[in-house]
């Protein structure tokens, strides 16, 4: 039994917490997030998060833009995407379809291209689409615990380099213009790198968890061919069915994960509809490996080097 199962009952006994899938995401009803939400309840939606990995909360109506920032903030502090400008007034990373940047659909963790990549993200349905859209995601630390010993053994060793700078069109075919303009020349207006360990060990459970997703750009001291032969091997271990939940949007939903232990893709089966999601992203810290070795910078840019001067940073690294 992991760390996270063993939340014991009256940890979360303030919620009431209905499973979605059997081996992650659970729905929380009957409640209304605020940043007004006494200490307990904040505590009890921190556990049960860490033991489900996603939760999922209907009828979030009342939340403006404000509001949501208001409520992340009481789950830690709230940082801005490193490339995509935030809407006016906001830290809020918008995902809308009509523009380029809005589909994310590839499977990843957030922002993993930083060392101290988010702990936690809180996404709110703005704009649904009538059918389509639906967001699925999947356990890390569960396949990295199904995996066979020998392999643990293995994996436990590899570190792998991170960047916003990756192959966009690896896994998507993409042929309007403006997807790839916005990949181009907004997300990787500057390029941000980061090597983390393959298996890191989770901050509050304990738990061993696989970090991969598409921001992976090569495992380190493999070449490209080598790395992507592995890179498949355990991403197909993390997305594989019984390891994931799939959630149907309806307006005005909040889903928050533990970005720690997930990975997600949004399916892009909506075609032309509206679609628009906001998302509230919680500051994480570097990720630790099993011997205890910690995520590293590999490139920042120098403005962002500025603001934290105590990351290590190496501009000719590749």
């Amino acid at each position: 039994m992991t760390s996270s199962q063993r939340i014991a009952r009256h940890d979360t006994d303030l919620l009431e917490i209905h499973p979605v899938a059997g081996n992650i995401g659970a729905e929380i009803r009957n409640i209304s997030l605020s940043a007004d939400l006494d200490d307990n309840h904040i505590q009890q939606i921190e556990n049960a998060l860490v033991k489900y990995k996603v939760l999922f909360f209907r009828k979030q109506h009342h939340l403006t833009d404000e509001a949501h920032q208001a409520f992340g903030a009481r789950l830690g502090k709230i940082v801005a995407h490193p490339t995509v400008p935030s809407p006016a007034g906001t830290k809020l990373f918008e995902l809308d379809a009509s523009k380029g940047g809005g589909r994310a659909d590839s499977w990843h963790t957030d922002v993993t291209f930083v060392d101290a990549f988010p702990k936690i993200s809180i996404l709110r349905g703005v704009t649904i689409p009538e059918y389509g859209g639906d967001t699925v995601w999947a356990n890390t630390a569960l396949a990295y615990e199904l995996l066979p010993e020998s392999l643990k053994q293995f994996v436990g060793t590899l570190r792998a380099i991170h960047s916003n700078n990756y192959d966009y069109g690896a896994e998507r075919i993409v042929t309007e213009e403006h997807r790839l303009n916005h990949h181009k020349n907004v997300f990787v207006s500057s390029v941000w790198e980061a090597e983390h360990p393959v298996v890191h060990v989770h901050p509050v459970t304990g738990e061993r968890a696989l970090l991969l997703g598409h921001f992976v750009k090569k495992l380190v001291g493999f070449n490209s061919r080598e790395s992507a032969q592995l890179f498949e091997l355990l991403q197909n271990r993390i997305t594989r069915l019984e390891n994931t939940v799939r959630w149907q949007w309806q307006q005005d939903d909040v889903v928050i994960w533990d970005n720690r232990s997930t990975q997600h893709y949004a399916v892009n089966d909506y075609g032309n509809q509206p679609r628009l999601v906001r998302r509230v992203t919680i500051e994480g810290e570097p990720a630790v490996a099993i011997d205890g070795s910690r995520s590293r910078t590999v490139t920042r840019p120098q403005d962002a080097v500025n603001d934290t001067p105590d990351r290590e940073v190496n501009y000719a690294a590749s």
